[in-house]
């Protein structure tokens, strides 16, 4: 086997296939890059049998040929190699990488030990990608990060019609985002997966500056997979077995007791007043009809307290909110000012959740695409 290849391109192609990998893997094999050489190119793929990513890219191949190589350190060498072309070789000593007057020797591991890269054959659909990888940003942050429950770990994705809705939750928040959905002639007008949350934001990082994204459904039982195509990429996801909880239902259908805030005046203070307090402390929020003032004590007498203006409709509130997880919120709507909803409940003795929605202006609401639910904390005092 031998090729030649441009050193930013083959740089670039190395790169996006070992993102996915974890950085300890239990099995050595699943730490390699598959290289496979044919008159039409190359092709780079990876896989850990959950997911996997492959891309093919333009080169001159003089013998053709595949080999595995260990990726991480491909990945190193290749974007810090001169700017010269890159010429890779298989000889008795090993894989030969020439670019410039660098040289570089690495071992060949065994390819005939190396899985299938699962090929994805199923319903698909188009949803653009800048959105697709703003509403990413917008919605994985909720997902769990405790692997007790693996379904909470994935973002859910549902199709209905010409909509495609994100989902995901850690039991104490749910961020909930919608973007348009093209199924062409496909005849899934309904569907859903629950993706692991890290490959998905892989994905938004990977394919947001493309123009469309190919979502493609395929497998059955306990081999569900997705992928994600653009352009000369692809991105496959095992998908997390399970039923992810109803959580629509929680959210209000119609509330008109609110506040509007600038979102940045609301995220300087929160930050702000935060500092004092204890990990995982709630901060004590009082929405009135002077504004929004917060109050916090933390250890060794520390006190912090701030108020920004805000509109309120309707009575006060004072209620306790986990702080970071209102300013990542906060960061995902998007918008100059943020309206905070109190919902109401049919359990007096439970707090009710608030609602974080867009707005564009103080009296006039933004797109409902996204929303955020966000319960309460119990405040001591």
């Amino acid at each position: 086997m031998r090729f030649q290849v441009n050193r930013d391109v083959f740089s670039e192609a190395v790169s996006f296939v070992v993102k996915l990998l974890p950085q300890r893997n239990p099995q050595p094999i699943l730490a390699g890059v598959l290289i496979e050489a044919t008159d039409a190119g190359l092709s780079l793929s990876a896989f850990d049998y959950e997911a996997s990513a492959r891309t093919t890219i333009d080169a001159t191949v003089d013998e053709p040929g595949t080999i595995l190589v260990h990726g991480r350190l491909l990945s190193d060498i290749a974007s810090r190699l001169p700017n010269a072309p890159v010429e890779i070789a298989v000889d008795d000593d090993g894989i030969l990488l020439t670019c410039g007057s660098a040289r570089f020797t690495l071992a060949s591991m065994p390819v005939q030990e190396y899985p299938a890269i699962p090929e994805v054959s199923g319903e698909s659909g188009l949803v653009p990608a800048e959105l697709f990888a703003t509403a990413i940003a917008q919605v994985a942050f909720a997902a769990s990060r405790d692997d007790v429950t693996p379904v909470l770990t994935g973002v859910q994705l549902e199709v209905s019609g010409t909509r495609l809705s994100l989902v995901a939750t850690d039991r104490y928040r749910v961020a909930l985002r919608d973007v348009p959905w093209d199924g062409g002639s496909s005849s899934t007008e309904e569907a859903t997966a629950l993706v692991p949350a890290r490959t998905l934001q892989e994905v938004g990082k990977t394919f947001s500056h493309g123009e469309n994204i190919t979502v493609s459904f395929s497998g059955s039982g306990d081999r569900e997979i997705i992928a994600f195509t653009s352009g000369n990429k692809t991105v496959t996801s095992l998908l997390i077995k399970g039923n992810f909880p109803p959580v629509r239902r929680l959210f209000p259908e119609q509330t008109d007791h609110h506040a509007v805030v600038n979102t940045a005046e609301l995220v300087e203070a929160v930050r702000r007043v935060a500092l004092v307090l204890d990990r995982s402390a709630p901060l004590r929020f009082t929405f009135g009809a002077d504004g929004v003032a917060m109050e916090a004590s933390g250890t060794e007498q520390a006190r912090a307290t701030e108020q920004v203006d805000a509109t309120l409709t309707g009575e006060e509130v004072t209620l306790g909110l986990n702080p970071q997880y209102l300013l990542e919120a906060l960061a995902a709507v998007r918008s100059e000012f943020t309206r905070i909803t109190f919902t109401s409940s049919d359990n007096a003795n439970k707090l009710s959740p608030i609602l974080v929605t867009p707005q564009t202006s103080v009296d006039k609401g933004g797109e409902d695409t996204f929303k955020y639910l966000l319960q309460p904390n119990l405040l001591l005092r």
